[in-house]
């Protein structure tokens, strides 16, 4: 599971996330939407342990990540919103290297499957530098994958991915939550959110303006009825929203 306190990053003056409070439990895929310079990928950077907190703290499975990191990190899979891979290394020398880092003895038992739930057990032995964005989007995943983690971060996950690596990952994410683990995701794709998140929390300005079921970001925007899109942007700035589309339907000949 997730648990964060009152979690801070500010950069100089400048608050990136302020004072977040929120709890993703096991079997969760929690959705953490937000516009762009909401503070989501910088939460997800101290969640990796990859940001130091400026205040507060981050727990993944009861470890905090200031004090126990690497316990932390070796129970967490994490995608960021632009990979990093070793181009000079092929796909599978890559999860090869992964599995070494975690010291996993059954990540080496994962490689075959996972290049083939992805689709890139054909070039498997090449050089990730001739591979293509969708090519690198699903190595990163299956890397984030290969040890098998219990809380799986992920940052923009279906960036880059064809229909059908998108509806594979989807699937492999919701049996994943079956399976107890915790799936931490943002996203801008708000369809993808709503059809899949058990919860979701939304951010603007680094601050956490609403966190719940659909059923409960309802009741909080006081409309029954509502889409996650229209939520969002309701809660988000919605009237600006709606001011810039009765203009340019004015504008319109």
């Amino acid at each position: 599971m997730i648990r964060v306190e009152r979690l801070t990053k500010r950069f100089g003056a400048v608050y990136a996330v302020s004072e977040l409070d929120f709890e993703v439990r096991p079997g969760e895929i929690f959705g953490f939407l937000g516009p762009n310079g909401a503070g989501k990928t910088t939460t997800l950077r101290m969640l990796a342990g990859l940001l130091r907190p400026t205040g507060g703290r981050a727990l993944i499975a009861g470890y905090d990540l200031a004090t126990h990191p690497v316990e932390a990190k070796a129970l967490t899979g994490y995608v960021p919103d632009e990979p990093y891979l070793y181009e000079l290394l092929t796909g599978r020398e890559f999860l090869a290297f992964v599995v070494d880092v975690y010291r996993t003895r059954r990540g080496s038992e994962q490689i075959p499957r996972l290049l083939d739930l992805f689709g890139l057990e054909a070039r498997a032995d090449d050089r990730i530098g001739s591979y293509s964005r969708g090519m690198r989007q699903k190595l990163a995943l299956a890397a984030a994958l290969v040890h098998e983690p219990r809380v799986l971060l992920l940052d923009e996950p279906t960036t880059g991915l064809d229909p059908h690596s998108a509806r594979v990952l989807k699937d492999l994410l919701r049996a994943l939550a079956r399976q107890g683990v915790t799936v931490f995701m943002s996203t801008h794709i708000l369809e993808i959110a709503e059809r899949m998140c058990t919860r979701v929390g939304i951010v603007d300005g680094g601050r956490l303006i609403a966190c719940g079921t659909m059923a409960e970001l309802r009741e909080q925007a006081a409309d029954a009825s509502a889409s996650l899109e229209d939520l969002f942007l309701k809660l988000t700035g919605g009237i600006e929203h709606e001011d810039l589309v009765r203009r340019l339907e004015t504008d319109v000949p």
